[in-house]
């Protein structure tokens, strides 16, 4: 059985064949039962948690366990710890340990970047990205892999490190122009799409700012209570998601607006899987706005850890 570290991992995947690589397993047949999330100690407010995440297809099974301590910070650790475990779909043999915490920001990106595929305009040319952690370059490198971007412009609180990510893509980009805005109304309309990977409680615009035709992609909450869009945004788009199970039971931008009686399940248009069968444009004209919802599927987790197991595997072979 393998371990495949961090290393191993960045050497075997880039954007455009792990993008394909997730339509290709989002469109064919998979088992994935709805994620299980333990909340450690329901008395804190630390909301320290330990997840597992099942999934197989025709060639693999797998099954991803992570904790989550949002609060790690402070004793100078990161807040999540991940593990894959890759088994054979034909005899059922270990194959493999893969560092989940490496394929978690390859997948979330990768995932992102292919739903705005199907969801925002061909000719999108100003991203507005929200955040600065360690998902931050990820999401930016695979956002530019599926749209031809001409300026990027960053919205984080903490000004070290946006100004360290803007450095660092402006350097892989030379043809883009990298730029740190504030979440002000001029940037929003101006925005083509909007990507959000943020620990924000509170929404981080006004949807009434967004123009027509703007995407927006929401990835940074996990928790029913909060979200990183306002209802208005989900009123006024048209919705889809990673996964219904999964969403409608952990994120607060589609539960607040259907507890307030204005959005329901019905009103999700559909889920990755079903973009990725059709695999062309979902849009159904130039004005819509879109919005996917994502809190992480363990099929693109698996997807993501086999590909990475391949590519190893062939390597060592040859």
């Amino acid at each position: 059985m393998q371990v495949i570290d961090t290393k191993h991992i960045d050497s075997a995947l880039d954007f455009d064949s792990l993008i394909t690589a997730m339509q290709q397993g989002f469109a064919l047949d998979f088992g994935m039962p709805k994620r299980n999330v333990y909340e450690l100690d329901s008395n804190s407010a630390s909301h320290d948690a330990f997840a597992v995440l099942p999934a197989w297809n025709e060639q693999v099974i797998g099954v991803k366990a992570f904790t989550y301590f949002p609060n790690n910070g402070e004793a100078g650790l990161d807040s999540l710890y991940s593990k894959i475990m890759l088994f054979s779909r034909e005899h059922g043999e270990p194959l493999a340990l893969v560092d989940g915490t490496r394929i978690t920001l390859w997948r979330t990106a990768s995932v992102s970047a292919l739903a705005s595929r199907y969801l925002s305009r061909e000719n999108s040319k100003h991203l507005v990205f929200f955040g600065s952690g360690n998902l931050a370059q990820y999401m930016v490198r695979a956002h530019l892999a599926v749209r031809d971007f001409k300026r990027v412009t960053l919205v984080a609180r903490n000004k070290l490190k946006v100004a360290a990510l803007q450095s660092r893509l402006q350097h892989a980009f030379p043809d883009v122009e990298f730029v740190i805005g504030q979440s002000t109304q001029e940037i929003i309309y101006s925005a083509d799409v909007i990507s959000c990977a943020t620990g924000s409680g509170e929404p981080l615009f006004d949807g009434n700012w967004l123009k027509a035709g703007t995407h927006i992609d929401l990835i940074g909450n996990h928790h029913s209570e909060h979200r990183e869009c306002d209802t208005t945004t989900i009123t006024r788009s048209r919705v889809y998601v990673d996964s219904k199970a999964n969403v409608l039971a952990e994120a607060g931008e589609l539960l607040i607006p259907i507890a307030q009686g204005v959005f329901s399940e019905q009103d999700v248009c559909a889920e990755l899987a079903d973009l990725a069968k059709v695999n062309t444009i979902a849009r159904f004209n130039e004005t819509d706005i879109t919005v996917f919802k994502s809190v992480g599927t363990a099929l693109s987790d698996l997807i993501a850890a086999y590909k990475v197991y391949t590519q190893t595997t062939c390597k060592m072979t040859n």
